[in-house]
C-alpha cells in the first residue's frame, strides 16, 4: 500500500487537462459549425478552407442509406482502398476487419463520384479536418481511414496532415478495426465527441434486433427532420416514458457487458461486434475529458450514461452538441472547485481524478461514481505502461547488443573467400558457427517480442518513428536476414514450401522494412547519393534470396524445352542480372557478395556460360 501511495503522489491525472486544451482551441467550435452547414445544405459533404486548414464536413442526412445494421468486410467490395487495415488478416489468429455495411455502401457510392475525386485533388498536401455529426461522423471516419491508407501510395493525392472530429457518431467497426488502427498508429488522427446521455454513439453496443423496430424508425425520422431544419422549434419526444426506459436499459446492459468483457446471457450471434477506436472526448456541460484506450472508453461510456439523468429528450441530447461545446468554452473561464474539502489533503493525482469526474458530469454521490473513479485510476496506470515498456526495451537492447557485435565479427571473418552468406549456409559444426546461430535466434526472439508489444499497444504511439529504434531495426534486418535466408535454403525448406520471398520471410522484416521506407520518405532522402566504397552491409536484405531464385531459374533454363517457358525464365534472369549489376555499380552491396566463391560470383559465371550456349549477347 505504501508503494502505491508513493506512486500516486508522483502521478498526475491529465485526461481533463487534455480535454481543457481541446475545448480552449477553436477546433470543436469550427468543426461543429461546418457540421451544421453540411446538415442544412442538402449535399453529401461540403468543404471550406479556413486559414491554412481545409474543413470537410459530411452531412448527417445521407440519401440511399441501406436499411441494415450488419457489418461487412472492409476489404471485400472496397477494391484495395483500405489495404493497410486488412494487411494483418493473413495471420490465422486475426479476425477480418468489419465496418458498418450501410456506411461502407455510402463511402463506395461517394468514392466513385466526380465530386469526391475533385475533393481528393483539392486537399492534396494540405492540412485537413474531416468532420460530421451522427452518421455523417461515421462516414467522415471511413473517408479519413481511406486517406490514411492511401497516404502510403505516392501516386494517390493525400493530405499533408489529417484529423477527424465526429459528434455523436455511431460506432463504425469491430474490434479487429480498432486493433488495426492501433497497429497503424492512427488513433491520434481521430477525436470522437460524445455527450453524457446521447444514445446514438452507444446504440450499436447492443444488437439492434433486440430493439423494437418502430422505436428506431420514430427516432430516425425525428432526427432527420431536426437536422435538416434546425431553425424549427424542436417538438416533444416521440418516445413514451416506457420506451425511453426500455431503450436506456438495453443500452446500459450491453455497454456494461462490453465493459467487463463478459458474455451476455443471450447467444453469441446476438452480441454486437461493434467496438470504439481512436480518441474519445466525453463531455458534459461541466467540461470534457479525453481517453485513448478502447477499454477505458467503453467503461466511461457506460459510467457517464448511467450517472445523473438526462435533462432533455433523447432527440435533444443528440442535437445538443453545439450548446455543449459553447458551454464548455464558457466554463473554462471559471475556476473549478472540488466538492469534498478532504480532497485537498490528498495527492495531485486524486485531485485530478476528481476534476475529471466533475468535467464528465459525474457527482461524487452519484451511482457509479466510485466505479468511474477506479476506471480513471486504472486508465492512468495503463497509460504509463507504454513509456515504461519503451524504457525497459532500451535496457534489453543494450543487453542484446553483444549478440549483434559477435555476428558482425563473424561476418568480417568470412568476407574474403566464400563470403558471409555462403559460409553460414555451408557451415559445419564449429564453435564459431554454432555461436553465430545461437545469437541469430536470440536476436530474433528480442525483435519478435518487440513486434508483439507493438501489436498489443504496449509501446508509445510514435515508437515506430523514433530514430533510435528505426535505425536499430534497420541494421538488424540488413545484418541478420541474410543468415535467416541461408538457414532457409540450407535446410532445403524451399523444396517443400517454396522460395523464401513468398513463403519464408518473417513478418518482423516486413515491418522493419516499412519503418525504414517511411522514414526515408519523411526525410525526403534521394536515391542519387553515390558511395565511394562498398557498403558494410548489402542494402537489399533479401539480395541472397533473389540469388537463390536466380540459381533455380538458371538450373531450369538448362533443361527447359518449352520455348515459351524458356523465354520467361530468361526474362527473369535478365531482370535479376540488371538489378544485381545496378547494386554493384552503386556499391550498395557488401564486399562479401563479390567474394570469389560466393553464390553470386558462381551464378555470374554460370549465367555467362548459358548465354554463350544459347547465343545470347553477353553483358560487359
Amino acid at each position: 500500500m505504501k508503494g502505491r501511495r508513493e506512486e500516486e503522489h508522483s502521478m498526475f491525472e491529465t485526461s481533463h487537462v487534455l480535454g481543457s486544451l481541446l475545448a480552449s482551441s477553436p477546433l470543436l467550435t469550427q468543426a461543429w459549425s461546418q457540421c451544421m452547414r453540411a446538415n442544412a445544405g442538402g449535399l453529401s459533404f461540403t468543404f471550406e478552407q479556413c486559414g491554412d486548414t481545409v474543413y470537410v464536413a459530411f452531412s448527417g442526412i445521407q440519401n440511399g442509406v441501406p436499411v441494415t445494421n450488419s457489418p461487412a468486410p472492409i476489404g471485400g467490395g472496397a477494391h484495395g482502398l483500405f489495404s493497410p487495415l486488412v494487411g494483418g488478416e493473413g495471420d490465422g489468429s486475426c479476425k477480418p476487419v468489419l465496418v458498418h455495411a450501410a456506411i461502407l455502401h455510402l463511402f463506395l457510392a461517394l468514392y466513385h463520384t466526380n465530386e469526391f475525386q475533385i475533393l481528393a485533388a483539392e486537399i492534396k498536401n494540405k492540412a485537413v479536418i474531416f468532420t460530421g455529426h451522427s452518421i455523417g461522423g461515421s462516414l467522415a471516419s471511413l473517408v479519413a481511414l481511406h486517406f490514411l491508407c492511401s497516404s502510403s501510395c505516392s501516386s494517390y493525392p493525400s493530405p499533408s496532415s489529417l484529423l477527424c472530429i465526429t459528434f455523436g457518431s455511431p460506432l463504425l467497426g469491430n474490434e479487429a478495426l480498432s486493433k488495426a488502427v492501433l497497429r497503424e498508429r492512427w488513433c491520434g488522427n481521430f477525436c470522437h465527441v460524445v455527450t453524457q446521455h446521447d444514445v446514438v454513439p452507444r446504440l450499436l453496443f447492443c444488437p439492434l434486433n433486440l430493439i423494437p423496430p418502430q422505436l428506431v424508425t420514430n427516432l430516425l425520422q425525428s432526427w432527420q427532420i431536426l437536422l435538416r431544419y434546425p431553425q424549427f422549434a424542436r417538438p416533444a419526444s416521440v418516445l413514451s416514458d416506457e420506451e425511453k426506459a426500455q431503450l436506456r436499459l438495453l443500452i446500459s446492459m450491453h455497454i456494461d457487458a462490453a465493459a467487463v468483457e463478459q458474455q451476455i446471457s443471450a447467444a453469441d450471434q446476438q452480441r454486437s461486434p461493434y467496438r470504439p477506436f481512436g480518441n474519445y472526448a466525453l463531455c458534459s456541460m461541466e467540461g470534457v475529458v479525453c481517453f485513448d484506450n478502447p477499454l477505458t472508453v467503453v467503461r466511461m461510456l457506460y459510467s457517464t450514461f448511467m450517472t445523473g439523468s438526462a435533462s432533455s429528450s433523447i432527440e435533444e441530447e443528440h442535437l445538443s452538441y453545439g450548446d455543449v461545446v459553447a458551454k464548455i468554452s464558457e466554463n473554462l473561464l471559471l475556476k473549478k472547485r472540488i466538492a469534498m474539502e478532504e480532497e485537498a489533503t490528498k495527492s495531485n493525482f486524486s485531485a485530478g481524478i476528481s476534476l475529471a469526474l466533475e468535467a464528465l458530469g459525474i457527482g461524487i454521490q452519484d451511482m457509479g461514481a466510485t466505479e468511474a473513479r477506479e476506471c480513471l485510476e486504472m486508465s492512468k496506470r495503463m497509460g504509463r505502461s507504454p513509456n515504461l515498456n519503451g524504457a525497459n526495451l532500451a535496457i534489453k537492447l543494450g543487453k542484446i547488443t553483444p549478440c549483434r557485435a559477435q555476428i558482425e565479427w563473424y561476418k568480417a571473418s568470412c568476407d574474403d573467400d566464400m563470403g558471409y552468406y555462403d559460409s553460414f549456409k555451408l557451415r559445419k559444426a564449429s564453435r564459431k558457427d554454432s555461436k553465430t546461430n545461437m545469437n541469430r535466434i536470440k536476436l530474433a526472439q528480442f525483435w519478435d517480442d518487440l513486434i508483439d508489444m507493438l501489436q498489443n499497444n504496449q509501446l508509445p504511439l510514435d515508437f515506430h518513428k523514433r530514430g533510435k529504434w528505426v535505425n536499430a531495426a534497420h541494421f538488424y534486418r540488413l545484418l541478420v536476414e541474410p543468415l535467416d535466408i541461408a538457414e532457409y535454403y540450407r535446410g532445403r525448406t524451399h523444396k517443400e514450401k517454396g522460395h523464401y520471398l513468398t513463403h519464408g520471410r518473417e513478418r518482423r522484416y516486413e515491418v522493419f522494412e516499412r519503418w525504414w521506407r517511411d522514414r526515408s520518405k519523411d526525410s525526403n532522402e534521394g536515391d542519387n547519393w553515390k558511395r565511394s566504397k562498398f557498403a558494410g552491409l548489402t542494402q537489399d536484405s533479401c539480395f541472397w534470396a533473389k540469388v537463390e531464385m536466380a540459381k533455380d531459374w538458371l538450373e531450369n533454363a538448362r533443361t527447359e524445352r518449352d520455348h515459351q517457358k524458356l523465354a520467361q525464365l530468361l526474362e527473369n534472369l535478365k531482370a535479376f542480372e540488371s538489378h544485381a549489376k545496378q547494386m554493384v555499380e552503386r556499391k550498395e552491396v557488401s564486399i562479401d557478395v563479390l567474394a570469389p566463391r560466393s553464390s553470386y560470383s558462381l551464378w555470374v559465371e554460370e549465367w555467362k556460360v548459358l548465354k554463350s550456349n544459347l547465343g545470347l549477347q553477353i553483358s560487359p
